[in-house]
């Protein structure tokens, strides 16, 4: 069966736009037109992935994403106007996986949704682990010291990469190319707020991460916290 992909947006011919391309390359498309609807549906139905628009009626896209969260490790790309890094902070806290700035090329949409449904399905056998943290990949999820922690799809990707090869210091740039297979602007600020919402929920002590470090100049590494 092919992936099922929601669209969320209030603008109905951009939505039919993107019903068609997503059709097109065999996707399974369904479309809502505001925040309540987008949340009842993904609830509902279980997509592969939500592309949700930030300025809707009712529950703008923030909102939307915030309330999913709580719910759902559905994967995020949001869409909106706005160019702002006010609006990019708080989508990505909010739980959001990608970000596309309109006006946008229907072609580059349909880029990042291949590669987002792609990563999604990556599964290799064997569970990571490096120190406390274990990132069970087929499984979809985290434990430390055996307490499950909840990830957006974003974090477990950059997460996942990293403990694949602990202790190498890996740039913003080589984990957006593991983690969505291209750039996009703005790119560091994405991998620095996954990275902070990660210490927020595996380290001991947030201010002081033992596992994800910040190798100045370069990036971030993950290590076994015994540094």
């Amino acid at each position: 069966m092919s992936e099922h992909v929601v669209v969320a947006e209030d603008d109905v011919r951009q939505a039919e736009v993107v019903r068609r391309y997503l059709r097109a390359a065999g996707y399974r498309a369904s479309v809502v037109h505001d925040g309540r609807s987008a949340i009842e549906l993904v609830l509902r139905s279980r997509p592969d992935l939500l592309v949700l628009d930030v300025m809707m009626p009712g529950l703008d896209g923030i909102a939307v994403c915030r309330a999913l969260r709580r719910e759902s490790n559905v994967p995020v790309m949001m869409l909106t106007a706005r160019r702002d890094d006010d609006d990019l902070i708080l989508g990505l806290e909010a739980g959001a996986d990608d970000y596309l700035m309109k006006p946008y090329n229907p072609r580059e949409l349909m880029a990042r949704v291949r590669t987002m449904l792609r990563r999604n399905q990556w599964s290799p056998e064997a569970t990571l682990r490096v120190g406390a943290v274990a990132v069970d990949v087929p499984g979809h999820h985290v434990t430390v010291a055996g307490r499950r922690v909840d990830c957006t799809p974003g974090e477990f990707e950059i997460l996942a990469a990293m403990a694949a090869a602990p202790d190498r210091a890996f740039t913003r740039a080589q984990l957006l190319e593991k983690t969505r297979g291209f750039e996009a602007s703005p790119t560091d600020r994405t991998v620095d707020m996954h990275v902070l919402n990660l210490r927020r929920k595996i380290e001991p002590d947030p201010r002081r991460p033992a596992y994800l470090l910040t190798v100045y100049g370069v990036g971030y590494k993950f290590t076994d916290g015994s540094r």
